[in-house]
């Protein structure tokens, strides 16, 4: 499908712009040039219509008038002469007598005085006028009254005027029609070069691949005000999706190296297991070995399976859940993590606001997946905390959200690794051990499973203070606990 040009269709909407106007240009002057020139027109024809009444006296040889014809002005077109007709009317007597009329006379197509009439002669048009009661001008001794009183009517060609009325209307449109191909030539220009860095733009967004990520938006890109957004946007959303994807490699390599390690030590165990005949206990010692090389790789399966389903909960919705007392987890995630807080001389309490506060304290979220992250929070926090120091969790109302807030005394964060805290595979510390270090999974389950729910979640530290973990989540219309919809859950 052959796609619509944004440059011919803004030169199309240009053109039938200036074609509406220069076609109301040309209706207006027409309108005002025909209206001026039939109101002189219309002066010039009674000026006329007087005279010819002036052209009538009082008869010195006997009663009555006459009509002088070579007092009648000339006809203003020699082509078509002009037409009129008089009569005489004696006050208080019934009847007119006509007293001088052209050759051929006009037909009467107006009735009231004072009015004009269009009509055609031989296909000629004809604009007329009817005059009464206009006295007659020339004076003489001794008339009786009462005096007579003429009736005119005059009627004049108005071939000339509907001929200057269209040669205007030509020179009108013909300099309309060059002005608009003027216009349209720079409209066309204007919009060309208007357009301009819009396909530089463009030039640039096709350069970028995944081998090239660098994207510079020109700078009269930057410059204009319309693309100023849209270059700001795109160099938002490439920086979004280069980070995505060094994520996205990252973790694969991550993954891969995690994957790797416990593979080899399997493989070599089984292979120095082989290599000659041994005692039953020994084979006892390697199967055992092999074993928790095996449950490690569970593990990191299972991590990494839950990090896959929260982050797809993050990006198309979790499902719809019953509201579940927060308390409630908090409660069970603290008697989960007692015994390691214990074996670690660490004291693990459930600080006053939380308890009692289900019925107010409920969000619509799956209790178990609430417990994971509040347990994997209170673990990070315990394994942080030297023997003697404390970890508190916390649950609280904030206007309409839940907040609950895992606190430690512990050793604290730098300020460089708070920006990585929740990236997948990362671990603050890499002296730390593969059996103590975990998988670095944690955190970044706990942040998709928080985005999940519409929540948000947030680390305040100071090295040597200790840290602070809040998550807020909304609350939910309802209170009390459901029971849970794993097997909604998916299946990956």
């Amino acid at each position: 499908m052959r796609g619509t040009s944004l440059v011919r269709r803004l030169i199309i909407a240009v053109i039938l712009s200036q074609l509406l106007m220069a076609a109301g240009l040309l209706a207006a002057g027409e309108w005002f040039t025909r209206r001026q020139l039939l109101t002189a027109f219309d002066t010039a024809l009674r000026g006329r219509a007087a005279t010819v009444a002036a052209s009538v006296r009082y008869n010195e040889s006997g009663p009555g008038v006459i009509f002088d014809p070579a007092l009648v002005p000339p006809s203003a077109d020699r082509r078509h002469p002009d037409r009129y007709e008089i009569w005489e009317r004696i006050p208080g007597r019934t009847g007119l007598i006509r007293v001088a009329s052209s050759t051929p006379a006009p037909p009467v197509a107006v009735t009231n005085a004072g009015g004009y009439a269009d009509f055609r002669i031989g296909g000629v048009p004809y604009r007329g006028l009817l005059l009464r009661d206009l006295p007659v001008l020339d004076t003489e001794e001794g008339l009786r009254a009462p005096l007579p009183q003429l009736t005119v009517y005059y009627a004049s060609p108005t071939l000339d005027l509907q001929q200057r009325v269209t040669a205007l209307a030509i020179a009108i449109a013909g300099s309309s029609l060059v002005l608009l191909l003027l216009a349209w030539a720079f409209a066309a220009w204007a919009i060309r070069r208007g357009l301009r860095p819009l396909r530089q733009l463009a030039s640039q967004a096709e350069q970028i691949s995944v081998h090239n990520w660098a994207f510079e938006a020109p700078d009269p890109a930057r410059t204009t005000a319309e693309l100023a957004p849209l270059a700001s946007a795109l160099e938002r959303m490439l920086a979004g999706l280069q980070a995505a994807f060094r994520r996205q490699h990252e973790f694969l390599a991550d993954a891969a190296h995690e994957l790797k390690t416990p593979v080899a030590i399997l493989k070599s165990s089984l292979q120095t297991l082989l290599q000659k005949p041994r005692q039953a206990q020994e084979y006892q010692e390697s199967a055992e070995a092999a074993l928790e090389d095996v449950e490690r790789l569970e593990a990191l399966l299972a991590r990494m399976l839950q990090l896959a389903r929260a982050e797809q909960y993050a990006d198309s919705g979790a499902p719809a859940e019953a509201p579940v007392p927060v308390p409630a987890t908090c409660e069970a995630a603290r008697g989960r993590l007692l015994p390691l807080a214990r074996a670690r001389a660490v004291t693990l309490r459930l600080e006053d606001g939380a308890a009692g506060a289900e019925g107010e304290l409920a969000v619509a979220a799956d209790g178990e997946e609430l417990e994971l992250v509040w347990t994997n929070l209170l673990e990070n926090a315990i394994r942080h905390t030297p023997a003697g120091g404390w970890v508190a969790i916390r649950c609280r109302r904030d206007g309409g959200d839940a907040v609950v807030e895992v606190q430690d005394n512990g050793s604290g964060i730098s300020a460089e690794e708070l920006p990585r805290l929740f990236e997948r595979f990362h671990r603050g510390d890499s002296s730390r051990s593969r059996e103590t270090g975990g998988f670095g999974l944690g955190l970044a389950i706990c942040k998709a499973i928080v985005e999940a729910y519409r929540g948000a979640i947030s680390v305040a530290s100071q090295p040597g203070q200790g840290t602070c973990v809040s998550v807020r989540l909304p609350l939910a219309a309802g209170g009390g606990r459901q029971p849970s919809v794993a097997e909604q859950r998916l299946e990956v």
